[in-house]
């Protein structure tokens, strides 16, 4: 099976209006920058967004809300997006804010195909309002139900074209349980190799789980928050 695809714009091929995606990275970290580019040139609109937060105004999935063609967004974090803060508290944005443990484990649930867990996290507050209760060890615990898409879209360091992945450092954070998670599931990476390139001690996602990969181009890999020290 070639996996293999020339870039951004046949990755995402498919992808249609109303479809639910994953997006990997944490705040402007290990975002799939191709293909969101990508996504806003296509112009498909009512989208349900799961990601840990939606980037910056004008970069990462704010370019996306810019452009009005996020309908939800499935998050932990607003963030340092302007637009993402404007448009939950109007109501133009449905927003379902979930506590960031439970956002990765939802996730990875939906890929290890476990419909749903029990955790701690959220009881006694609006995130388990109306949510089945058990009490294990004498604490509660709320009912999560685990989290999948239509095409999980994933940003590595390297790849080879099996479709195997190594992040690197932080941008190995929500992109391995999200590429398990898809029914399609779509990679960039910084470098792509002939299979046997990469050591398999070091993979972190294997191939079986990718579906489509291809070498992206011109990663700016924006700092959020710079911080320097004075002279």
């Amino acid at each position: 099976m070639n996996k293999v695809v020339a870039n951004a714009a046949a990755a995402i091929e498919g992808i249609e209006s109303g479809m639910t995606l994953m997006l990997g990275g944490f705040g402007l970290c290990g975002i799939p920058e191709n293909c969101i580019a990508a996504l806003v040139e296509l112009g498909v609109t009512n989208m349900t967004c799961i990601s840990n937060n939606a980037g910056v105004d004008d970069f990462g999935l704010g370019l996306l809300l810019q452009k009005r063609q996020i309908k939800k967004m499935i998050s932990s974090y607003v963030g340092e997006n302007d637009e993402f803060e404007r448009q939950m508290l109007s109501g133009e944005l449905e927003v379902d804010l979930i506590p960031q443990g439970s956002l990765a484990e939802r996730c990875r649930a939906g890929g290890a195909g476990i419909p749903a867990f029990f955790t701690p996290a959220g009881y006694g507050t609006e995130v388990g309002h109306g949510k089945e209760v058990r009490y294990f060890n004498g604490k509660p615990h709320i009912l999560e139900h685990a989290l999948t898409a239509d095409f999980a879209i994933v940003k590595a360091w390297k790849g080879d074209t099996n479709g195997n992945l190594i992040y690197k450092g932080t941008a190995r954070n929500f992109n391995p349980m999200m590429a398990m998670a898809g029914k399609i599931t779509i990679a960039e990476v910084e470098e792509l190799v002939q299979p046997g390139e990469l050591d398999p001690n070091y993979i972190h996602t294997p191939g079986v789980f990718i579906q489509r990969i291809f070498q992206g181009e011109k990663y700016e890999k924006r700092i959020e928050q710079r911080t320097v020290r004075t002279k």
